[in-house]
């Protein structure tokens, strides 16, 4: 693997939808520089260098205030990274982390004291070799004191399979793309459905209502994603999040316009206050929750 593939628009259009003030684009990544911080050895797919600087003039660009910075499947299990990432953004950014199963304490409180507020379980196979759900769960127990929850990213023909191991899992838990749904279906097909019953098991499950360019083969304006997922924000309007995904993961193939990305937004949360929800008092809830005590 030796080819560095670009999955991110070069020149972005503007959005028309601004969103309101404070808004935080939850879920981003940034990709080394490699000079800096090599990708993994295990990586399945070797990006051009996406920098937190990039990140943030993307975030200027588009109206955002805020960055949850997920920690990319490319860096494995080190975070530095994203960590860099955290501690340029002024405080403006917080993260999600991939951590080793043995990782201690100490390790984990650093990760805390730089900014990360969530471990990510990744279940895509073309992503991840190995999804060890036993050392998960110790992991997720391990995180309560830390005052995180989980993020777990999976494929909707897995949700039936890892229904168990997420009942199991004793901190709130953030699902990845709402479990990568087949939006074709419908929002009363069989995908949805399924997804809005792990819903209904407990009430600090959230999800991402995000990526209409992986999940809406249709391309822009992504009129299926829009059908099939307003219903999920409109029911659940506290748990659900909102992020651009940039830049896009293995997406080379059709690289979305984040300007048309942003512009989703008003189509799934078609009020002023499900906007509000969405994009500042949820994500604050989970990622700043001093902000919403002071």
């Amino acid at each position: 693997m030796t080819e560095r593939i670009t999955s991110w628009h070069g020149n972005p259009s503007k959005p028309h939808f601004a969103p309101p003030p404070g808004a935080v684009d939850a879920h981003c990544h940034v990709f080394g520089p490699m000079s800096q911080f090599p990708f993994s050895a295990k990586a399945k797919y070797l990006p051009d260098d996406a920098t937190p600087e990039m990140l943030f003039a993307l975030r200027d660009r588009l109206g955002f205030s805020r960055n949850v910075i997920v920690q990319a499947s490319c860096h494995g299990t080190d975070n530095a990274a994203t960590l860099d990432a955290i501690a340029r953004s002024k405080g403006t950014a917080r993260g999600v982390a991939v951590v080793n199963p043995e990782i201690d304490d100490e390790q984990l409180e650093a990760l805390h004291d730089g900014g990360i507020r969530g471990v990510r379980f990744n279940f895509l196979k073309r992503l991840v070799d190995n999804a060890p759900k036993d050392k998960f769960i110790e992991i997720a127990a391990r995180i309560q004191s830390l005052g995180w929850h989980v993020v777990v990213y999976f494929e909707a023909e897995l949700l039936a399979e890892l229904r168990s191991f997420l009942d199991a899992i004793p901190v709130p838990i953030v699902i990845d793309h709402m479990g990568r749904p087949d939006v074709t279906q419908g929002p009363g097909g069989p995908d949805i459905l399924a997804f809005r019953g792990l819903l209904e098991s407990r009430d600090d499950i959230w999800f991402k209502a995000t990526c209409p360019d992986r999940l809406d083969a249709s391309g822009p304006p992504w009129d299926v994603f829009a059908k099939a997922v307003s219903p999920l924000v409109t029911d659940y309007p506290d748990r659900c999040l909102w992020g651009t995904d940039w830049p896009h993961p293995n997406m080379q193939h059709a690289i979305p316009d984040d300007g048309k990305v942003v512009d989703m937004i008003p189509r799934i949360a078609t009020t002023e206050l499900l906007q509000q929800k969405l994009l500042v008092d949820n994500p604050l809830r989970l990622y700043w929750p001093e902000l919403e005590q002071a």
